[in-house]
């Protein structure tokens, strides 16, 4: 058996891992790069021809564990790509709006080019297109956690929830060769315990190797009180200043979050009831589908508000690029949350633009942001950034809450962990940066008798 670590490998995304079995090949994952330093990766010819894997299994849909599927398909992968019910609807979503952004992004920075007289290096086209996004829905298989899947002849796959976001999972493929059975499992993004839309992380008894990720392995996150102490003073002092809140989100888990927090914070009056603008025609259809998912959130958050879990008096939802655009019209203090949550595209940019260099109003980060992305460089707050082209003074108030993050803390991946005992003989860090997977490594040395690795990009192990 081959494991090959084609992403998220010393980095935090692009998650592709290639287990290979006789003459089976199967792709975990098959996301995107959003690290701007590492992007041309995902322009490279796939190490493995697509046309030779067999089947992808997904363990949810973010897109930097989805987001490359079009460009697969597109090369030439025809077999079934496996995930659950909820991971199938918000992929298809995610994957139009990438290749939507794609291509408006595409077309504006010709434009540009155009105007400032400047010639690309290479052709003006898009890494796929909504044709090539189109393309991948045909070849979805959804499941329900819980449930033996046939994936290829002697691998069986399970679904177990990760408490990530609405149909994370955790793979569990059981693989039978000459009579042996070995059982690799791959974490996919683990969520925290004791969150309030989704339920705990499912621990697992047994593996003979896993695969885990360490995004924040190094470290612990906020209490979710402290975090929500602090929101609340942000939003009052920005509101006293007359500034907005714009808050980088991404479109799924994160923005539902926020909403339901609010809606509790305004039930208590705890923060002032300012028009709030979910700024993300994505983040609005992946709410929708919450919405039809009730069976996979957590019974509490359902007992408290029965069919109204993310609305609010003062919410508005912007569908339409004009509706967005009239946003930043509006006089006085407004929360303004659109996507992407690491800037790296989307409707959030344009908000950043106008209010970046607004001394009155703060940029909220809640979410990870990674290396060489526009919101890890504001957080480092700059004295200037540059934004479509052009440069901005930062004089907005620069934050960041980690207590609503979707991600486990170090000490909940090392619960999860604890979960398989001293079973795996393998397990290999991955989906962290390379500080963060060294040390949650280290940690497992002490807690385990497995043999525990980092992988490097494009290393392959046996085992």
């Amino acid at each position: 058996m081959r494991l090959s670590f084609l992403g998220a490998a010393g980095n935090v995304t692009g998650s592709r891992f290639l287990l290979e079995t006789g003459s089976k090949k199967i792709l975990v994952d098959c996301g995107l790069h959003q690290e701007r330093d590492l992007l041309d990766r995902d322009w490279l010819p796939f190490p493995v021809p697509p046309a030779r894997i067999d089947a992808v299994v997904l363990t949810h849909a973010h897109l930097d564990h989805c987001g490359y599927l079009p460009r697969l398909v597109r090369e030439g992968f025809k077999g079934k790509i496996f995930c659950t019910e909820p991971t199938e609807e918000i992929a298809r979503v995610v994957l139009m709006d990438s290749a939507r952004i794609q291509e408006e992004d595409v077309a504006f920075k010709q434009r540009r080019h155009e105007r400032e007289g400047k010639t690309a290096p290479h052709p003006y086209e898009p890494l796929y297109t909504t044709e090539d996004a189109e393309a991948v829905s045909p070849l979805f298989s959804p499941s329900v956690y819980g449930l033996d899947v046939d994936v290829l002849e002697g691998v069986v796959c399970r679904f177990h929830d990760a408490g990530h976001i609405l149909g994370a999972a955790v793979v569990e493929l059981r693989i039978r060769e000459e009579g042996d059975e070995k059982t690799v499992v791959f974490s996919g993004d683990i969520g925290r315990f004791g969150k309030v839309l989704l339920r705990d992380p499912t621990l697992i008894p047994r593996a003979d190797a896993v695969v885990v990720e360490s995004t924040y392995g190094d470290r612990n996150h906020e209490t979710p009180n402290d975090a929500v102490d602090k929101f609340v003073e942000i939003v009052v002092s920005t509101r006293a200043k007359g500034g907005n809140i714009v808050i980088p989100s991404f479109a799924i888990e994160r923005a539902q979050e926020i909403l339901y927090a609010m809606d509790v914070l305004l039930g208590n009056d705890r923060i002032p009831h300012l028009i709030t603008f979910l700024d993300s025609p994505m983040a609005i259809k992946v709410t929708e589908i919450y919405d039809r998912y009730p069976h996979y959130l957590n019974p509490a958050a359902l007992r408290r508000a029965p069919g109204a879990l993310f609305d609010f008096p003062l919410l508005t939802l912007t569908r339409t690029a004009a509706e967005s655009k009239a946003i930043n019209h509006i006089k006085g203090s407004a929360i303004i949350i659109a996507g992407s949550g690491m800037c790296t595209g989307g409707r959030i940019k344009h908000h950043l633009q106008h209010n970046i260099s607004r001394a009155e109003s703060t940029i909220l980060f809640v979410g990870y942001q990674a290396v060489g992305t526009l919101g890890r460089y504001i957080l480092g707050r700059p004295e200037s950034v540059r934004i479509f082209g052009a440069s901005h003074p930062v004089q907005a108030r620069i934050e960041q809450i980690s207590g609503f993050s979707a991600h486990a803390g170090r000490d909940d991946l090392l619960r999860w962990m604890d979960g398989f005992g001293n079973t795996p003989r393998r397990v290999f860090v991955v989906h962290g940066e390379r500080e963060s997977s060294q040390a949650f490594a280290s940690a497992l040395r002490e807690r385990m008798k497995a043999e525990v690795a980092a992988p490097e990009y494009g290393e392959t192990f046996e085992f």
